[in-house]
């Protein structure tokens, strides 16, 4: 019988202890002073996995799009930012197995724990159920966002329609890096975006232009909404 992970996952693992080792955090064996198995090797897989079968949905679903275009889309369902949705969505971040000290400094809520999870779990169905299993798995949270897409057809220029909306009635966008987190390698960004004073966006990325273009994606949901009451 599945666990009420695996029920909301829509995925009951064949191995559990996969699916365990996908949500351990290096954390946890750390405190443990013990040489014990993270998720880390299962996100290195993870990740290849999620660009393979995200790469093949898109070049069989949008056959008529050339290959930079097809890049920028890909790039744009697989980065950081989409990585953290897709965990939230499933609440990960409930199920992580954390060192104390990370548990407590808001490791179930931090943006690069929940990200590798989920490229970790990915890995695990992989390895639990093999591609197919991985694939369809992928494929429904990558299809939200791509839906997402298909109304803001350049969403990797979000910081340039930004600039357009605001310029055309006389305002601007002010961005702030407001942290910056992680190994040089391995860094982690957040931003801002203000209008008239008034925070409307926040963004992370492994990059600051990345963590600014998040931030002004979600401006412009914010700004949409705004006008649709």
């Amino acid at each position: 019988m599945p666990s009420p992970l695996e029920s909301h996952l829509g995925y009951t693992f064949q191995n559990p202890e996969l699916l365990q080792l996908a949500l351990t955090h290096a954390s946890w064996a750390h405190e443990q002073k013990k040489r014990l198995p993270n998720n880390e090797r299962l996100e290195f897989l993870g990740d290849a996995v999620l660009e393979l079968a995200t790469s093949e949905h898109l070049f069989r679903a949008l056959s008529n799009v050339e290959e930079g275009r097809l890049t920028k889309i890909r790039a744009h369902l697989v980065n950081r930012s989409a990585l953290v949705e897709m965990a939230k969505s499933l609440d990960l971040g409930s199920h992580l197995t954390l060192g104390e000290a990370e548990a407590m400094q808001g490791g179930r809520e931090r943006p690069s724990n929940l990200a590798n999870a989920m490229e970790a779990l990915m890995g695990a169905i992989f390895l639990d159920g093999g591609y197919q299993s991985a694939q369809a798995f992928v494929i429904p949270l990558i299809e939200c966002r791509l839906k997402e897409m298909n109304d803001n057809p350049e969403p990797e220029n979000a910081k340039g329609i930004l600039q357009e909306k605001l310029h055309a009635v006389g305002r601007q966008a002010v961005y702030r890096i407001i942290s910056e987190i992680g190994p040089p390698h391995r860094k982690e960004f957040k931003a801002t975006v203000e209008i008239d004073g008034q925070i409307v966006g926040t963004g992370v990325g492994p990059t600051k232009k990345e963590a600014e273009m998040q931030a002004a994606g979600i401006a412009l949901e914010h700004l949409g909404k705004l006008h649709q009451t």
